[in-house]
């Protein structure tokens, strides 16, 4: 049954979606060939953004327990994090303070990553999905970062280029690793891997977890030796935006009229992966378009 928040969750989504295609409308029809999801960047990470806010308004309890035991009052972090999501993802939608909303972002991730997901895979060293948690927000940390990194490259150019290195080197650690894990475990569901196994209903299930495995294989590989890099982090953001329209939203419409706990698991797979996608896109638009002219670092 659907509940309020897992309502509010999908409506706000849905929103920050019409709203930031309708704004950038005129760049989306311009832009042709790889340019046209780069494009899409800065909405595919407003739309989860706007998706998550309302679950840590009225969610359910596990994200305030997920708040360090030793920090005081987490029902204050709860609420604080879910302003700061939403004040993000209307930063991102409008285009305003961009550079700002996206650096704080990045910080936010970050903390995430040394507060909760590091001690968590540290404390439980053999399971797979703690890293995975872990790997997964560092590279959201690194597509904000990279995205700042663009909007201050002409007024900070030194720290723009380290802003744009780290989120290349962490969406490659984290597509390298991901990769592994579909090749080890392909009937798990492919794109960021976590609990859910392909659904019963997708044809030769393995298969799309290998061919997902050798596609962010071969793109993490190319971001990390920055080689093609802009094709390869473009490429990583179509394959999870393909599997967020084809795998993971159809498994949300089919979840409808399932348990809250199962509309709202549907709901984070779907941002999740749009995230991921857009934290490679804008990754991909921070990156030089011309081969000959990448950096090495």
């Amino acid at each position: 049954m659907l509940s309020a928040t897992n309502f509010w969750m999908g409506f706000s989504g849905l929103i920050y979606l019409v709203a930031g295609v309708f704004i950038l409308r005129k760049e989306i029809s311009a832009a042709r060939g790889w340019d046209t999801p780069i494009t899409l960047g800065c909405v595919f990470i407003a739309v989860p953004l706007a998706v998550f806010a309302p679950e840590h308004f009225r969610g359910p309890r596990f994200i305030q327990n997920m708040v360090p035991s030793w920090m005081p009052a987490p029902w204050f972090w709860k609420y604080l994090v879910g302003c700061a999501l939403l004040a993000a993802a209307t930063s991102l939608t409008v285009r305003k303070l961009v550079r700002l909303s996206s650096t704080l972002l990045g910080l936010m991730f970050f903390l995430f990553v040394c507060m909760i997901y590091i001690p968590s895979a540290l404390a439980h060293p053999n399971n797979r999905f703690a890293w995975t948690y872990a790997l997964r927000d560092l590279a959201f940390a690194g597509g904000a970062w990279a995205l700042a990194g663009l909007q201050s490259r002409a007024s900070s150019p030194q720290q723009s280029k380290w802003m744009i290195l780290f989120g290349r080197i962490v969406v490659a650690t984290a597509a390298i690793f991901f990769a592994v894990e579909h090749f080890l475990h392909p009937e798990f569901a492919p794109g960021v891997p976590l609990v859910k196994m392909t659904p019963p209903w997708v044809p030769f299930p393995s298969v799309w977890g290998y061919l997902a495995g050798a596609i962010l294989l071969v793109a993490g590989i190319g971001l990390a030796l920055n080689k093609q890099s802009r094709i390869a982090a473009a490429s990583i953001g179509v394959l999870m935006t393909a599997l967020t329209l084809f795998l993971y939203l159809p498994i949300l419409i089919l979840a409808n009229g399932g348990s809250t706990p199962e509309i709202n698991e549907a709901l984070n797979y779907v941002a999740d992966t749009l995230l991921f996608a857009g934290a490679a896109l804008v990754l991909a638009s921070a990156l030089p378009r011309d081969p000959d002219r990448v950096e090495k670092t």
